[in-house]
């Protein structure tokens, strides 16, 4: 029987640590989207002696849909061979960025920068949009550098 070597072993491990701590992140995350849920029930349709602010829902639609994107992306991590795609980064910033610009907007300076802040994230998702998903095979680029090696090689022999 072949014996499993510290390379091989302690990836694994941590791998499998990562992914058991990911499974419970998600428990805890669809927890806290039922929750949401709940808390927007009684908004809607229970009456308060508080009357709640349409900014106050809105902060809460919105952190309902961050718990929505992370859990997707703990779903995409698995689906694409434990990978986290960037583009559930972009949308999770762009949300978190928005939730802040309607919670927060004491400060023009401030609501300027949130603002600089989402367009520097739609402008990175727009370039991750127009780039090829998938990156060239190991093979194409080693075929290329013998191609230029052999090119190389050649222009070397004319030369003698």
């Amino acid at each position: 029987m072949k014996k499993l070597s510290f390379k091989v072993l302690f990836p694994k491990s941590l791998q499998w640590v990562l992914n058991i701590s990911l499974v419970a992140l998600s428990l805890v995350l669809t927890i806290l989207m039922v929750k949401e849920i709940i808390i927007f029930a009684d908004l809607l349709f229970f009456e308060h002696e508080t009357k709640h602010t349409h900014e106050e829902f809105l902060a809460n639609v919105l952190a309902f849909f961050l718990y929505f994107e992370f859990i997707t992306m703990i779903v995409k991590y698995f689906k694409e061979d434990y990978h986290f795609p960037l583009r559930y980064f972009i949308y999770i910033g762009i949300t978190a960025m928005i939730r802040l610009i309607i919670l927060d907007h004491s400060s023009a300076k401030n609501m300027l920068m949130y603002g600089a802040v989402v367009l520097l994230l739609i402008i990175g998702y727009f370039i991750i949009n127009i780039t090829p998903l998938e990156r060239p095979k190991r093979a194409y680029y080693e075929l290329r550098q013998a191609k230029i090696n052999a090119d190389a090689y050649n222009k070397h022999e004319v030369k003698k």
